[in-house]
């Protein structure tokens, strides 16, 4: 299974769920931590169940959330 890496702009999160509502392995979860305008933010609860799918990336209504995926390497090149 691919592996992703989730990156979350927390000044940029307004902590509304919608990715962690959207996301099919519960990687996501809204914390207790506050950002500068006092929103509880968006955090990543499980890194080893990501994917890398970034439908958590294309529900976020304000570009909070960046996903990555790990490359997969050929060996014997």
């Amino acid at each position: 299974m691919p592996k992703g890496l989730v990156v979350i702009d927390k000044e940029r999160c307004k902590g509304c769920g919608l990715c962690v509502s959207v996301c099919p392995f519960g990687v996501l979860t809204i914390t207790r931590e506050l950002n500068r305008f006092g929103y509880n933010v968006a955090g990543v609860s499980a890194p080893e169940k990501c994917t890398g799918c970034a439908m958590c990336a294309q529900m976020c209504p304000d570009a909070a959330i960046e996903v990555y995926r790990e490359a997969k390497v050929k060996e014997g090149v």
